[in-house]
Parts: C-alpha cells; sequence; structure tokens
C-alpha cells in the first residue's frame, strides 16, 4: 500500500489572490460593493478553478469575501480584512489584505489546505529556491545568467528604459552585467562542471 507523499509544496505552484489583480481587473476602489468571479486557467487556456469574491470597502478599508468549493466537496466561505496605507509617493493610498491567520499585512495570499492565507500561514510551503539542492544553487549560481532566456525578455519589453536623464537606468545596468557575464562562460565550463 502507498504512503501519502510529505513533499512540501512551492509558493509559485499555489493558486493566489493578488491586490494587483484586483486592481487590474477594476474591483478594488473605495467606497464600493462587487460580487464577481475569477477563474484560474492552465497554460492550454483550461480552467483549474473559480472562486467567487464579494469586496466591501469604505475610503479607507473594507472586506473580501471568499466564497468557493475546495477539493469539489468542502464549501469554504470567509472574509478577510483589507486596510490601506499611505504611498511612499504620498499621493495614493495602497491596499492589502490582513491574514485572517497571521494578521500579517500582505499582498498577496496563497490557497492551501482549503484557504486563501498568507505563505508563512503555512508549516508545508518553500519557495522553490528553498527546495533546491546545494549543487543545484551552485550550479544556476555559476551558470544561471547563461541558462537564463528572460534577461532578454526583460530587455526587450515594450515600455522598458534604457535611459532616464540621459543615463543608464539601475535595471539597465543589472541585466547588462548578467548579459555581459555570459560572455566569460564557455561551452567547455559548462561540460567541464557536468562531468564533475
Amino acid at each position: 500500500m502507498g504512503r501519502w507523499s510529505n513533499t512540501p509544496y512551492e509558493v509559485e505552484s499555489l493558486k493566489r489572490i493578488t491586490i494587483a489583480d484586483l486592481k487590474k481587473l477594476g474591483y478594488l476602489q473605495p467606497n464600493v460593493r462587487v460580487s464577481q468571479n475569477i477563474f484560474w486557467t492552465n497554460q492550454y487556456g483550461e480552467r483549474t478553478g473559480a472562486i467567487t469574491v464579494i469586496i466591501d470597502t469604505t475610503e479607507t478599508d473594507g472586506y473580501i469575501t471568499f466564497d468557493y468549493t475546495y477539493n469539489q466537496s468542502k464549501k469554504v466561505n470567509y472574509k478577510v480584512r483589507l486596510i490601506t496605507r499611505p504611498s511612499n509617493l504620498g499621493n495614493s493610498l495602497l491596499w492589502f489584505f490582513v491574514c485572517p491567520s497571521t494578521q500579517k499585512v500582505c499582498r498577496k495570499l496563497h490557497l492551501n489546505s482549503g484557504y486563501f492565507l498568507h505563505r508563512t500561514a503555512f508549516s508545508d510551503v518553500y519557495y522553490e529556491k528553498q527546495l533546491q539542492s546545494k549543487k543545484w544553487r551552485g550550479w544556476e549560481k555559476t551558470f544561471g545568467s547563461y541558462l537564463d532566456d528572460k534577461l532578454y525578455e526583460e530587455l526587450h519589453k515594450k515600455h522598458f528604459k534604457k535611459y532616464y536623464n540621459g543615463k543608464p537606468t539601475k535595471k539597465y545596468l543589472q541585466l547588462m552585467k548578467k548579459l555581459n557575464a555570459r560572455k566569460a562562460i564557455s561551452f567547455e565550463d559548462i561540460e567541464r562542471a557536468l562531468l564533475m
């Protein structure tokens, strides 16, 4: 007879609800009451989950009610407090969740064990990097920039600014440093590391 898996979950693979997504959808505004459905899809566009959210806000705080079925059998309905804090630019208010379990103020809630909570509320949830072996982390540190295609994607994004006020931006300089580090790595270095 098989045993239950004790493999920890990766934060990146969990379903989540973020303040940024709620704002992008137009659901999170002061003095509103909104009831909407949110859907998750996989890489092929197929629906993998759905949830009903009811958002009720005042000028500076409010609640979001989550209503959904977990594991096709357990009905779940609970409220999460919403609060605002002044922006560091001083021109607006930023919205945050208050985790019902840890009371931590956060901008993302992750689904695990049937509830959307702050990631620290779960004892078996880790970032992908935390689960990598020591050897793999060393490999990634040495050859990561060589294998990372996201560097070029970042560099060629539609609104990426390479210069501001005639000077290169910090982000541009960081990307160029990583891309130039690629040139120092030869195929022989990679081959040698694989044989070790």
